[in-house]
C-alpha cells in the first residue's frame, strides 16, 4: 500500500515502515563509528520502542555488541492498516542486529502489569542468565496499577493558578496564546502514579528477586528539567511532580542494591521532539527557537547523539558529572547560559510572522513526521510498500 501521513493534532495516525527502518539505520550506522569503551553486555530496555528508549537500545547493541532485550507496548499491523512507529522501528532493529549476530528478542505488552516482569524474567533467565544494565523509559500517558487495579491518567497542568504563555501550532505555524487551568490534588496523584518512580522500583525489585542482577548493575531513567520559559507548565507543574518522585526513587534503588554494588540514576536530557513533547503547550515553540540556536552553535543533538554521549561520557566514562541533586546532565549544553539568552531574545520576538525567519519550525516539522518514519531523506514515499512486517523475534 501507498502510506502517507495522517495526523490529528499532535499525534500522526500512520507509520512507514521503509522511514522508520532508515531511522533505524541511520542510527545504528551513528553509533558504529562511536564505541562505547567498558559498556553493558546484557541489556534490558523499558520502553524501548522510540525516542530515548530506542537510542538507548541501539546504542547498547552498536555500541558494546550488548544482548538486548527490548519491551514495548505497540500495535502490530493489519491488512491496509499500518502498525505504529515503535512496532516498525523494533522490527527494523531486530532484523539488522540479526544479521549482525547480535542477541536481541523483544516483549511487547503492558510494562505496568505483573505478567509482562515476569514474562521478562522468565526470559532473562533461559538466554541471558543476567542483565548489567536496565533503562526505564516508559512515557505512556496511563497505567493501570497492577495490585490495585486502579487505573490513573497523567495530566499535563500547572499547579497553584493559570498558566498563560505563547506557543505554535506545528502544522500552521500560527504562534499563539494558550491558557491552561491549574490541576487539583488528584490530578499531582495520578500524574506522579503513572509518570513518577513506582514502577522503575517494581521491576528492579522484581529482577533482584529474582537474582537476574549482575555485580555492579547500573539503571537510569530519563527526566527533563528545562528553562524558566517551560517551568511552570513543565517543572513546576504536575509533571514536575512526577519527576521529583522518579529523581528521588532512584537514591532509594541505589540503597536497596548496596549488597551487589548496583547504581540507580536519573539522566536529565534535552528537549527534542517526541510524541510527548508535541503535545505539551509552549513546548514546540520553544524548541523551535531552540533549535535554530544551538545548530548555529553547532551543539544541537537528537535522541541518539544525546544517549551516545550519556553513555559515553557520563555512564561508562568515568566521569558522571552528577549536579548538586545527585543526577546525570546531558541538558547542559541546552542550558547553557548564552544559549538560553539567544531563546530568550528570540521569545520576546516571535509571532507568526517572525517564527519562520527567527526559528526553526521546519526543522521541528521534519523532526516530529520522521518520527513516524516521514520525510527521511532516501526514502520512496511514492513506492507501494508492505505494511504487514513482522518482529523477528517478538515474545507473545
Amino acid at each position: 500500500m501507498i502510506i502517507e501521513p495522517k495526523t490529528r493534532g499532535f499525534i500522526c495516525l500512520t507509520a512507514h515502515p521503509e522511514g522508520c527502518k532508515q531511522n533505524v539505520l541511520n542510527q545504528i550506522a551513528y553509533i558504529k563509528e562511536r564505541p562505547v569503551k567498558n559498556g553493558p553486555k546484557k541489556v534490558l530496555v523499558i520502553g524501548a520502542s522510540t525516542g530515548f528508549g530506542l537510542a538507548s537500545r541501539i546504542t547498547s547493541a552498536y555500541g558494546s555488541e550488548a544482548a538486548t532485550i527490548g519491551v514495548f507496548f505497540e500495535k502490530p499491523p493489519a491488512e491496509g492498516r499500518p502498525a505504529s512507529a515503535g512496532w516498525y522501528n523494533s522490527a527494523a532493529f531486530e532484523e539488522q542486529a540479526h544479521k549482525d549476530n547480535l542477541y536481541a528478542k523483544s516483549i511487547n505488552g503492558d510494562a505496568f502489569s505483573h505478567e509482562i516482569k515476569a514474562q521478562t524474567i522468565d526470559l532473562i533467565k533461559e538466554d541471558l542468565g543476567e542483565i548489567d544494565l536496565l533503562v526505564y523509559s516508559l512515557a505512556s500517558p496511563v497505567r493501570t496499577h497492577p495490585d490495585t487495579g486502579e487505573r490513573f491518567k497523567s495530566v499535563l497542568k500547572p499547579i497553584g493558578e493559570t498558566f498563560t504563555n505563547r506557543t505554535v501550532d506545528f502544522h500552521t505555524g500560527e504562534v499563539k496564546e494558550v491558557s491552561i487551568e491549574p490541576c487539583n490534588e488528584e490530578d499531582i496523584r495520578n500524574t506522579v502514579k503513572v509518570m513518577g518512580g513506582e514502577d522503575w522500583q517494581m521491576w528492579v525489585d522484581q529482577l533482584k528477586a529474582a537474582g537476574v542482577l549482575s555485580k555492579d548493575f547500573k539503571t537510569v531513567a530519563y527526566s527533563y528539567i528545562g528553562p524558566a520559559l517551560t517551568k511552570a507548565v513543565y517543572r513546576n507543574g504536575t509533571i514536575g511532580r512526577a519527576k521529583d518522585h522518579l529523581e528521588a526513587t532512584a537514591f532509594k534503588i541505589t540503597d536497596d542494591l548496596k549488597g551487589i554494588g548496583g547504581q540507580a540514576y536519573v539522566s536529565v536530557n534535552k528537549a527534542l521532539v517526541t510524541q510527548a513533547s508535541s503535545a505539551i503547550p509552549v513546548i514546540p515553540l520553544y524548541i523551535s527557537l531552540l533549535y535554530k540556536v544551538m545548530k548555529e552553535e553547532g551543539v544541537h543533538e537528537g535522541c541518539i547523539e544525546q544517549i551516545e554521549r550519556l553513555f559515553n561520557h557520563r555512564l561508562y566514562g568515568g566521569d558522571l558529572a552528577l549536579d548538586e541533586a545527585g543526577r546525570i546532565r546531558v541538558d547542559d549544553w541546552e542550558m547553557r547560559e548564552d544559549i538560553q539568552e539567544k531563546v530568550q531574545e528570540l521569545w520576546a520576538n516571535v509571532t507568526t510572522e517572525t517564527l519562520p525567519e527567527i526559528g526553526d519550525l521546519e526543522g521541528y516539522r521534519a523532526d516530529f513526521f520522521n518520527l513516524f518514519g516521514f520525510k527521511v531523506p532516501g526514502v520512496d514515499y511514492d513506492k507501494d510498500v508492505n505494511e504487514m512486517v513482522e518482529i523477528p523475534c517478538l515474545q507473545e
